[in-house]
This record gives structure tokens, sequence and C-alpha cells, in this order.
């Protein structure tokens, strides 16, 4: 079951000058900054209620976030789903005929399981569920 929206990602070209900005615009701290090395990127999170923004740097030109930037620019990248129980949701998904990016979930940033829906499957938005879970 989808719980709550956990994060709303957003593609960044600048990390520190993004982070600058959200703290003087939400008129709160970046509480964490965190690099995922096998996902080329660098996140910074910001809490919003019970929503998260994440800013996405890509530390690469392979990294999946610059390759975005240079596509579409910087904006909204994706937006994240929690789930109690990711891989039934993902089993759901599947059953469901969903087509998936991520078929099992991973690690992600904070420490999260993740998994991503294709955007053919959702009117081009890249959709991500994700859960606590170990």
């Amino acid at each position: 079951m989808i719980t709550h929206i956990e994060h709303i990602g957003i593609a960044v070209k600048d990390l520190d000058q993004s982070i600058k900005f959200y703290e003087d615009f939400l008129g709160t701290k970046c509480y964490a900054v965190e690099e995922v090395a096998d996902q080329k990127v660098k996140t910074a999170f910001f809490k919003v209620g019970e929503t998260k923004i994440e800013l996405l740097e890509g530390t690469s030109s392979e990294s999946p976030i610059t390759k975005f930037i240079e596509k579409r620019g910087e904006g909204i990248h994706h937006i994240a789903f929690a789930v109690d129980d990711i891989k039934s949701k993902l089993t759901e998904l599947k059953e469901k005929n969903i087509q998936l990016i991520d078929s099992e979930p991973r690690l992600g940033a904070e420490g999260l399981q993740i998994a991503f829906i294709h955007p053919k499957a959702t009117n081009g938005v890249l959709t991500e569920i994700c859960s606590h879970e170990k």
C-alpha cells in the first residue's frame, strides 16, 4: 500500500547553489547531503511537512542525472511514493504488467530500498517506490 509521497526529486546542475536557494526559499536547512556512488549522484534533502525535497546532482558525465539535464534541463526528475512492503508492491506491479525499470529493490539514498517504474507506464512521469525495509 502507498502511504504517502516520500519525496520529489529535482535534478540540478550545482548542488551547493541549489541548496542555498532552497534554504532561503523554504526557510529551513538542508538536513542531509549524501553521495550514492553506484548511481553517480550526490543528493541533498529538505523536509517539508511529511514530504521531502531531494536535490540531485550528477557526479559524472555518465550519471542518469547529468544525462537528464543535458536532454531536458534542470527540473523535476521524479516523484517517490512510500510503500510498506516494496517487494510485494513490485510483485503487484509485475502482475498488472506495469513496465518497470527495477524488477528488484536496490539501495538508495538515506538507506531506503528503491525501485523505479518506467515513465512509459506512468504518462511520462518517472515514478519511484521506496521503503525503509532492510
